[in-house]
C-alpha cells in the first residue's frame, strides 16, 4: 500500500515512538489563510443552503426527503423493539460491543509500546481506508477500527432481530448498509487522514471549491442534491456517443424506430431488433465506436433496429405496459416489416426492455403472432422473487405514496430512479463522489458510461404503476397472472429459443434471479453468464479481452448447483451469442439500407427523442 503523500506518516509501520514528521502534515501552518478559507466556505455552503430551500419557499417542489425517512425510522423502529423489550438481550448485545471496544484500545497501547519499524498485520482490504496512515497513525487506525467492529455489530444486530417479516428485515440489512456507509469515517474531514492533510496544505481551499460545487449541483438538480459524477462537459450524444451510422425512420408517442447503415455486402435475412430499458436511454449499447454493440452487430451482418424511447412528459400518464408494447414494440416489428419485407426477426431486450419483450412475447402467443423467432435477454428478470435490494422500495405502503406522487405531474422524475440505483452501491457510486467533489473539491474525470449514467429519463405513471406493481410487488408475469390487452398472459406459453445472459455481479437483476426466471419459459432456454455487473458484463467487446462467460447444462435446479459445473471461457460473450444467433438462422442476403426504399429517413440516428434530458 503506497502513502500518497511523502513522509506524513513517517518511516515506521507501526506506531512505536511516534516520529514528529509524522504529525506536521496535521499542523495548520497559515492560521490566517485558513481563517479566510473557512469564512469564503461558509458563505458558499449558505449558497448551497439557498439552492436548496428556494424552489420550496416558492411551493416549485415538496420535500422529498421525509417519506423515505419515515420509513427507515418506522422500519428501524421493529428491529429496537425487538432488543429493548429484553434488558438482558441488550446487556448481551452493548458488552459484546464494548469488549470489542476494548481489545482495539488494548492492541493500540500494545503497538504505542513496540518497537518502531516492526510489521503490522495489514488492515481489511477497503478502498475507502487505502490510505497508509489509516494503519500507522494511532489517531486513524483507532478510529477505523471502532468503525469497522460498530458497523458490523450494528448489521448482525438487524440478522440476529427475531420476529420480523421477509420483506421488513430486507428493508432493516439495507437502511443499516446505508447508515454505516455514511457514518463512514472517509467521509470527515476531521476522520479522514487524507481529507485532513490536504484541507491543511491548502489552508481550507479544497472546501471553498467544494462548497461552490455543492451549490452548483443542488442548483443543477432544482434543489435536490444531483452529485455530479463526471465531467458532463466533454460528452454530447450524437458527437462523441451514439455514433453509430443510421437514421430514425419511424416514430410514434412512445418511441422512434432507428435503423442502422448497413456496413457488410449481405447480412443475415432475419433483421435484428433491440428493445432498450426506458429507464435509461438506449446508447448504453452505442457508447462509442470500440464499446458499441450495435456497431459490432452492424459488422457483423445484422439489419440492426433499436427502439429508442420517448422522454416523457404529462401528456403520456396513461401510458401504460399495453401501451409501450403496442405503440413500441408492435409498433416497431411493423416498420422492420415494412422496411424489409420479413416477416421474422430476431430480438433483444436489456433490463427492464427484455422484462417488457418478455411480456409482449407472451401476449403475442395468446395472440398466435409469430413474428419474433428468437429471443436474446440481457440482465432480465421475469420472475422477481429474488429480486435484489431494489425490492426494498416495493410495498403498498411506498407504492400508494409513490403513486400520489406521480399523478401530480403523470410521470416520475428520472432523478429519483437513478438515486434509488445509486444507493444499491452508495460506497461506490454516491459516497466517493460526495467527498472527491465537496471535500476535496476536485472535478470528476470524464468518463462516457457515467455520462449515461446521469442522462436519466422520466416514467410514465401509468407504465411505472404497472411495473412495480405487476413485478415487483405481485411477480404477476412468472405466475401466469399478468393481464395485457385484455388477456391473461404465461411465459410458459413463450415455445421460441431463448439466450438469457446474467451478469455475476449484478446489483439490479441478480444472476440467481435471472437463472430461476429462465425456468418458467416453455421452450428452449440457453443460460449464459457473464463476469462483472449489470452494465460493464453486458457492454465488453471481444478484442478487450476482458472478463468471462460461463456456459452448462439445462435451467434446472438450484443456480449454484449450475454454477458449479458451468464452463468458464475467458473473454467477451459476444462472439457465443454470434455463433448461436446463426445457429438458429444464419441464411443471408443483400444488404439493406434504412427505409429500404418504401420508408422515408425522418432524421439522422440517434434521433430527437434521445435527445430530451431533464
Amino acid at each position: 500500500m503506497t502513502d500518497k503523500t511523502e513522509g506524513a506518516a513517517g518511516s515506521g509501520t507501526t506506531f512505536g515512538t511516534i516520529d514528529p514528521k509524522a504529525i506536521e502534515p496535521y499542523i495548520v501552518k497559515d492560521p490566517e489563510a485558513m481563517a479566510i478559507n473557512v469564512a469564503r466556505m461558509v458563505e458558499n455552503l449558505g449558497k448551497a443552503a439557498s439552492a436548496w430551500i428556494e424552489p420550496r419557499e416558492k411551493g416549485e417542489m415538496a420535500d422529498s426527503v421525509s417519506e423515505p425517512l419515515a420509513d427507515l425510522v418506522k422500519t428501524m423502529s421493529r428491529v429496537s423493539e425487538y432488543w429493548m423489550s429484553d434488558p438482558r438481550r441488550v446487556f448481551e448485545a452493548q458488552t459484546h460491543l464494548l469488549g470489542s471496544y476494548f481489545q482495539i484500545w488494548s492492541k493500540s497501547l500494545e503497538r504505542l509500546s513496540e518497537e518502531p519499524n516492526r510489521q503490522a498485520s495489514p488492515p481489511p482490504k477497503d478502498k475507502r481506508f487505502a490510505d497508509a496512515d489509516w494503519v500507522k497513525n494511532p489517531f486513524f487506525d483507532v478510529i477505523r477500527q471502532v468503525y469497522s467492529v460498530t458497523a458490523d455489530w450494528a448489521e448482525r444486530m438487524v440478522a440476529d432481530t427475531e420476529g420480523l417479516d421477509e420483506h421488513t428485515r430486507h428493508k432493516a440489512q439495507f437502511y443499516m448498509r446505508q447508515i454505516t456507509a455514511a457514518l463512514s469515517p472517509a467521509n470527515f474531514i476531521a476522520t479522514n487522514p487524507e481529507l485532513y492533510r490536504e484541507t491543511v496544505a491548502s489552508s481550507g481551499a479544497n472546501l471553498v471549491k467544494g462548497m461552490k460545487m455543492l451549490a452548483e449541483d443542488i442548483r443543477a438538480g432544482g434543489g435536490e442534491l444531483r452529485i455530479r459524477q463526471t465531467d458532463t462537459t466533454k460528452f454530447a450524444v450524437g458527437k462523441n456517443l451514439a455514433m453509430t451510422p443510421g437514421q430514425v425512420i419511424a416514430q410514434s408517442d412512445v418511441c422512434q424506430v432507428i435503423q442502422y447503415q448497413p456496413s457488410t455486402d449481405t447480412v443475415l435475412k432475419r433483421p435484428l431488433l433491440i428493445c432498450p430499458p426506458w429507464i435509461n436511454k438506449f446508447y448504453i449499447l452505442d457508447l462509442n465506436p470500440q464499446k458499441s454493440f450495435i456497431k459490432w452487430c452492424v459488422d457483423q451482418g445484422h439489419t440492426v433496429f433499436v427502439i429508442s424511447w420517448v422522454n416523457p412528459d404529462e401528456r403520456h400518464r396513461d401510458k401504460d405496459w399495453e401501451a409501450y408494447i403496442r405503440e413500441g414494440v408492435d409498433f416497431a416489428l411493423s416498420t422492420i416489416e415494412k422496411s424489409t419485407g420479413e416477416k421474422e426477426v430476431n430480438a433483444i431486450g436489456y433490463c427492464v426492455g427484455g422484462t417488457l419483450l418478455t411480456a409482449a412475447l407472451a401476449l403475442h402467443a395468446k395472440e398466435k403472432n409469430r413474428r419474433i423467432r428468437s429471443a436474446t435477454l440481457f440482465t432480465t428478470q421475469v420472475d422477481f422473487t429474488h429480486a435484489g435490494d431494489l425490492k426494498v422500495f416495493v410495498d403498498e405502503d411506498q407504492l400508494a405514496a409513490l403513486e400520489g406522487r406521480m399523478a401530480e405531474h403523470g410521470y416520475l422524475d428520472g432523478s429519483k430512479m437513478a438515486a434509488a440505483f445509486n444507493m444499491l452501491r452508495s460506497s461506490e457510486l454516491i459516497w466517493p463522489y460526495f467527498v472527491n467533489n465537496y471535500l476535496k473539491g476536485q472535478d470528476p474525470m470524464p468518463f462516457d458510461l457515467l455520462y449515461w449514467n446521469s442522462d436519466s429519463t422520466r416514467m410514465p405513471a401509468a407504465n411505472h404503476s404497472f411495473y412495480l406493481r405487476n413485478c415487483y410487488l405481485n411477480n404477476t408475469l412468472s405466475k401466469g397472472e399478468m393481464k395485457l390487452g385484455g388477456k391473461t398472459v404465461s411465459l410458459g406459453d413463450i415455445n421460441i429459443p431463448i439466450y438469457n445472459l446474467a451478469t455475476r455481479e449484478d446489483h439490479i437483476a441478480p444472476a440467481r434471479s435471472v437463472f430461476l426466471g429462465s425456468q418458467k419459459f416453455g421452450g428452449r432456454v440457453d443460460f449464459v453468464l457473464t463476469g462483472s455487473g449489470h452494465i460493464a458484463g453486458v457492454v465488453n467487446p471481444p478484442d478487450k479481452g476482458k472478463y468471462q462467460y460461463w456456459t452448462g447444462g439445462p435451467v434446472q435446479g438450484a443456480y449454484e448447483d449450475w454454477l458449479e459445473d458451468a464452463v468458464e471461457t475467458p473473454g467477451s460473450w459476444w462472439p457465443h451469442w454470434q455463433k448461436w444467433i446463426e445457429s438458429e438462422d444464419d441464411r443471408r442476403v443483400k444488404a439493406r439500407q434504412p427505409g429500404g426504399g418504401h420508408l422515408n429517413a425522418i432524421e439522422d440516428a440517434p434521433g430527437s427523442y434521445v435527445m430530451v434530458r431533464v
